[in-house]
């Protein structure tokens, strides 16, 4: 085996990604350098194999439907409403569109499963609102952007997984509105309304927003109480949006179902695509043993749980600047799951950790995927998001740091919920 058949794919994906390629079609097109390279070894039909395996799974049935009932939220004014909401909330603060950007955000954390999807509607509704009212384009990008993967945190279901992410996301909530607070005084950014919202307003917008907030509360007593499995609530939640837009708020009408659909579909194929790719990439990435190599590096370099863990942080931060996040996410998990079995580290609270660090990846220049759908919207370069970025990042590592050192913050709320034993 020669260097050339070693690393001549993960080269072409580097300079695939200095040539501004997709993260998708990088790693598509290295994954394909290196079957026909092994020609010799490997059938160049067992391409097509690894990247359909890629979709094998059942939990990713869940996906496309969380997705459109996203989209449909977003169509039939149940989105506009927890917009409201929010405006109720933090209307009166300092930069309040920013802050009603991270409030929608968390709101919408429980409802959607897609980080892309709602950086995008953000980004069109308060970004665009945020850069007419005086506020800098690259900031509205950054915040948009970060709000967003917050989804990642508070996603509608997962088990265990779904309750452990609820305070690191809550505190991810509150990162980003004390960090906006400190730069939006700094730059004159205004409150909408000049006073707190009255009782009777913030009321109204309560009983609004009641059909909306029941969404994750459906979801929630749905797996918890074993009424359906976490796959099944997809398509749960998208019978009962279904219902919530047309009988609880009658504005979603049959023109719109060609719409919502097509908008589902894109932005699930736009996951989908990068999971096959990442599927065959992960392939080569086996058949070289460098999951074995990496593990063997961080298994030699400790055996403590907590520098094992801040060891393993670091090289996803430097991975993240390279590899966007889902990506990682996919490529990454088999290799590192013995690495913290071996040490005792418990598998949800790494896996809020592991989440949490790639989501930074989101909005990391250069391949971050949801800073580019802002900077697409928004019309922003990359080095202007680039700079406004940088206090939001800082905060993030802060918490990230945080999170690590204090497993407890994670797993409180599963252990309440599920118990300690319990395996979901």
């Amino acid at each position: 085996m020669t260097l050339f058949h070693l690393a001549g794919p993960s080269l072409l994906v580097v300079v695939l990604f200095l040539l501004s390629t997709p993260i998708t079609w990088a790693m598509a097109i290295g994954a394909l350098a290196f079957f026909l390279i092994n020609m010799d070894m490997i059938p160049l039909t067992n391409f097509a194999q690894e990247v359909a395996e890629g979709t094998q799974s059942v939990s990713l049935l869940a996906l496309p439907l969380f997705v459109l009932a996203g989209c449909i939220m977003n169509a039939s004014g149940i989105t506009r409403r927890l917009l409201t909401l929010a405006d109720v909330l933090v209307g009166h603060m300092t930069g309040a569109l920013a802050q009603m950007c991270t409030v929608l955000g968390t709101l919408l954390g429980g409802l959607t499963a897609s980080a892309n999807a709602d950086a995008a509607m953000l980004a069109k509704t308060l970004g665009v609102e945020m850069s007419e009212r005086g506020y800098s384009r690259a900031f509205a990008a950054v915040i948009t952007s970060s709000a967003a993967i917050i989804t990642s945190l508070i996603p509608p279901s997962i088990g265990r997984l779904f309750a452990a992410g609820v305070v690191p996301g809550l505190l991810l909530a509150a990162g980003l509105m004390v960090t906006t607070y400190f730069i939006a005084r700094k730059r004159g950014y205004k409150p909408l309304r000049k006073q707190r919202a009255t009782r009777a307003e913030a009321t109204r917008a309560l009983i609004d927003g009641l059909w909306a907030l029941s969404i994750p509360v459906v979801i929630f007593a749905g797996t918890r109480y074993g009424l359906f499995t976490t796959t099944e609530a997809g398509a749960v939640v998208v019978v009962y949006v279904l219902f919530v837009a047309v009988f609880g708020y009658r504005e979603f009408t049959v023109r719109q179902v060609p719409e919502v659909l097509a908008e589902a579909v894109r932005d699930s194929a736009v996951v989908m695509i990068m999971i096959c790719a990442a599927a065959a990439f992960g392939f080569y990435l086996a058949w070289e043993q460098v999951p074995q190599a990496m593990s063997g590096w961080l298994g030699d370099a400790t055996d403590n749980p907590l520098l094992m863990l801040l060891l393993i942080n670091v090289l996803l931060i430097v991975i993240g600047t390279a590899i966007e996040g889902s990506a990682a996410l996919i490529i990454l998990t088999p290799m590192l799951i013995p690495l913290i079995d071996g040490v005792g580290i418990d598998r949800v609270h790494f896996g809020i950790v592991f989440i949490t660090n790639l989501t930074i990846a989101g909005i990391t220049p250069p391949v971050g995927g949801l800073m580019y759908i802002s900077s697409m919207v928004l019309k922003v370069p990359m080095m202007a998001y680039a700079r406004e970025v940088l206090p939001y990042l800082a905060m993030m590592m802060a918490l990230l740091v945080v999170l690590s050192m204090f497993p407890q913050l994670s797993l409180w709320l599963p252990d309440l919920v599920y118990g300690t034993s319990a395996v979901q």
